[in-house]
């Protein structure tokens, strides 16, 4: 698997409804939730606005301007990923989810610290947005996106996640990190114990939070494994 962004629209249309199957799968989203793609420098390729579990091979996938209006069919939301992509050139994929561990943990108005491996990618610890509302005007969007800064990940209260990657498989997966992570922290939390138990350090967390061996190319394995 190569994370490199294919070269031709079947292939790009291809490669974001792949994604869509695989967050509504992993249950990481369900009637709501959405992905994109950078195309390039002034452009990205989002979901169908369709439950992403509903998403079939001919479902047309929509691309997006940084500039001007949303095009119709567009899910307001999706200001989200334009206002991503407009600040961080590092970013080559987005996802807008709704995975149930983060949306508990985000209610507390926490977010998961590094206590194991796949939490070490999000070290020191994701932001916050703490706000309940739907991010639908240009200005939340933008506010959410500075409050994201250049970090991997922010918990919305009450309202589900973003994940930025530098491309869409690597969203995906963190996608699935951020809510194991949100998992751990609310077992450490439910138990009484999470201001003794350990935390990763940044000189820990950096040096597991690693691709290489094929880390993230596993991961997207399988998470993309269709159910026999």
């Amino acid at each position: 698997m190569s994370d490199a962004v294919p070269t031709t629209r079947a292939a790009q249309d291809a490669l974001v409804r792949t994604a869509c199957r695989a967050l509504a799968r992993h249950d990481l989203v369900h009637a709501y939730g959405h992905c994109s793609l950078r195309l390039d420098d002034r452009h990205f390729l989002v979901s169908p606005g369709m439950p992403l579990g509903l998403v079939r091979d001919d479902d047309p996938c929509i691309v997006v301007p940084l500039d001007g209006p949303l095009p119709d069919g567009v899910l307001g939301e999706v200001r989200i990923h334009r206002e991503i992509y407009r600040r961080r050139p590092d970013v080559g994929g987005v996802v807008r989810a709704m995975p149930k561990q983060a949306m508990a943990l985000g209610t507390l108005r926490r977010t998961p610290l590094p206590r194991h491996g796949l939490g070490a990618y999000f070290a020191p610890q994701p932001p916050l947005w703490d706000d309940p509302q739907l991010l639908r005007s240009d200005d939340q969007a933008a506010a959410l996106a500075d409050t994201l800064g250049s970090a991997r990940a922010i918990l919305m209260r009450g309202n589900g996640t973003v994940t930025a990657g530098a491309s869409l498989h690597e969203a995906v997966v963190l996608t699935y990190y951020l809510e194991d992570a949100c998992r751990v922290e609310l077992a450490c939390l439910a138990s009484g114990l999470a201001d003794n138990g350990a935390v990763l350090s940044m000189e820990e967390a950096t040096a597991r939070a690693t691709w290489n061996g094929r880390i993230l190319e596993r991961m997207w394995d399988y998470l993309t494994q269709p159910a026999a």
